[in-house]
């Protein structure tokens, strides 16, 4: 028992290294990155702190125009990733058509292909449709990369509703409607939650069908944190944007737990 107890209190341990130093030494230094003004070898901390890339990032028009565009991609990614997923999910978890194997199955084999290669291939198509250097042309392209997420995910959710439950509810004189409104949505609504916010921080950081459809008249936060890097390597520069592409993920979480609640937050996303 003693023994069980060690071995499973140094797996705990190896557990707790791990992530560490793979997730919060890495995260921990681009914070410093972010604050120093110099940092040289082998000094463990930075040599001079201050605010002073801050100041010079923060003050680029093309940041804030930047910040503003993905912004924007992202609610409307995710506002018609919603619009036009939940009713198809419904009808993949509760209806019965010729084909709903296959059409599900064809969302996982289109993410199965090379993800840069498929890319290029909308893009030609683009070209040809006059939608690349569009916004219109990176909704959809960042429209079709979450359909694979809020398809499979809410599908899931509306197949575990419990049937007994609104099979009760219509048996004591519910509409379709009420069941759907008081029973099904309540219980599959974490799980939707959890797609609709991975849908927003996946639209937030592409860049592949943004850089390939997009550019260069719609630029992007993460298009513009590369452009900067490769055209002045600064790690400051970066530091910085990659807090300001952490700061809108982080808000949008917090209040996703905030509205949704902690714990049905965490048994959407599996937990």
């Amino acid at each position: 028992m003693i023994l069980s107890s060690r071995r499973n209190d140094l797996f705990g341990y190896a557990i707790l290294l791990f992530l560490v130093f793979f997730i919060v030494l890495p995260v921990l230094t681009v914070f410093l990155w972010a604050l120093a003004e110099q940092w040289f070898y082998p000094a463990v901390l930075p040599t001079k702190w201050g605010f002073r890339f801050w100041h010079a990032v923060l003050s680029r028009p093309e940041v804030w125009s930047a910040l503003w565009t993905s912004i924007e991609l992202s609610v409307t990614v995710t506002a018609l990733s919603a619009l036009i997923c939940l009713p198809a999910s419904y009808a993949f978890a509760r209806m019965s058509f010729p084909g709903k194997s296959g059409f599900m199955m064809s969302f996982l084999m289109a993410n199965a292909f090379p993800r840069f290669a498929l890319v290029v291939s909308i893009a030609v198509l683009f070209l040809s449709l006059d939608l690349v250097g569009t916004f219109t042309g990176v909704v959809i392209i960042q429209l079709l990369n979450t359909l694979l997420l809020m398809i499979w995910l809410p599908t899931a959710a509306f197949k575990s509703v419990s049937r007994e439950m609104e099979e009760a509810a219509r048996d004591v004189g519910a509409t379709p409607w009420q069941v759907f409104r008081h029973i099904t949505l309540p219980q599959a609504f974490p799980t939707i939650a959890a797609a609709l916010l991975m849908a927003f921080v996946w639209t937030f950081y592409e860049t592949e069908g943004a850089w390939l459809v997009g550019a260069p008249r719609i630029r992007t936060i993460p298009l513009l944190m590369m452009s900067m890097i490769n055209n002045q390597l600064v790690v400051q520069y970066g530091a910085v944007l990659s807090v300001m592409l952490w700061v809108p993920s982080l808000v949008a979480i917090v209040l996703a737990r905030k509205v949704i609640g902690g714990d049905a937050f965490a048994k959407g996303l599996g937990g």
